[in-house]
């Protein structure tokens, strides 16, 4: 049996309660999509493995993978391992831009949900180059400045030179 978004479910009362007590807005827990809900931990790569005996994980859907956050820990892990952010349409919406407003990109996903979704949370810094550089405006949590700067360059290859050899007459 595969694990997706339909084996998630809904949140119970006492994660309600601890959303909302943890400055939350009901908005935030329903829109655009429902937190949804799931057991287990994370593997050594970065996958959640669903357990019924394990923690209680948040889960958000994006459109390549499934995002699973541990409140507490703030542990995230993802399904497939495709997701770059939670939340990373913001990247390419142009409303994200207009009237000179910024992508914010926020420390954990309780400081994204407290500011009603506005932004995305980094799940992978490795792809950050590669999903940001296009970005016109970004606005970014304080305490992720020093990642945000190593990942912001580009990856290049590991480089050898081929020297020409040199044919002797004969």
């Amino acid at each position: 049996m595969s694990f997706d978004i339909s084996s998630c479910g809904g949140l119970m009362q006492r994660h309600i309660d601890w959303l909302t007590g943890n400055g939350v807005p009901m908005s935030a827990i329903i829109r655009p999509s429902p937190i949804r809900f799931a057991r287990g931990h994370r593997a050594i790569d970065g996958r959640f493995e669903h357990d019924p005996n394990g923690y209680d994980w948040f889960v958000f859907s994006e459109a390549t993978d499934l995002i699973f956050w541990r409140p507490g820990t703030d542990e995230l892990a993802t399904l497939d391992g495709r997701a770059f952010a939670i939340n990373e349409t913001m990247i390419d919406a142009a409303s994200t831009y207009s009237f000179g407003h910024c992508l914010h990109v926020f420390e954990s996903p309780l400081d994204w949900l407290r500011a009603a979704r506005d932004g995305c949370v980094v799940v992978n810094w490795r792809l950050a180059f590669d999903r940001l550089r296009y970005c016109p405006r970004i606005a970014i949590a304080e305490s992720l400045l020093p990642i945000y700067d190593r990942h912001m360059t580009p990856v290049l290859p590991e480089l050898f030179i081929l020297r020409r050899r040199r044919e002797t007459a004969a």
